[in-house]
C-alpha cells in the first residue's frame, strides 16, 4: 500500500522566499531522516508565508500507513515557526 499525505502549512516567521525555503528544508530533511519517506513541496511556490508538503510512504498494511502518517503529522505541528492549517491523507 502507497499512503499520501499532503500538508497545509503557514510560516509565520518568513520575511522572504529564502527564510521559507530555510525552514522547509530542514523541515523536509528531518521528516525524511526520522520517518524513511519521501517529501516534496507541490504548491506555493512563490509565497514566502505558504507551503504545501506532500509526503509519500510504503507499508505492507493500512495500519501502519496510518500510523506514521499521524506521527508525521504531529511532528510538523510540533515545529517552531510553522502551523498546520490543513493536511489529508489517501490511501492506494
Amino acid at each position: 500500500m502507497v499512503g499520501v499525505l499532503t500538508l497545509d502549512l503557514v510560516i509565520q516567521e518568513a520575511q522572504s522566499l529564502k527564510d521559507k525555503r530555510r525552514l522547509i528544508h530542514g523541515l523536509k530533511q528531518k521528516i525524511r531522516n526520522r520517518f524513511n519517506v519521501s517529501v516534496a513541496e507541490t504548491d506555493y511556490h512563490d509565497m514566502h508565508k505558504r507551503c504545501r508538503l506532500s509526503v509519500a510512504m510504503v507499508a505492507n498494511e493500512s495500519r501502519a500507513l496510518h500510523s506514521q502518517l499521524d506521527k508525521i503529522v504531529d511532528a510538523v505541528r510540533a515545529t517552531h515557526g510553522l502551523s498546520l492549517m490543513d493536511y489529508e491523507r489517501e490511501l492506494f
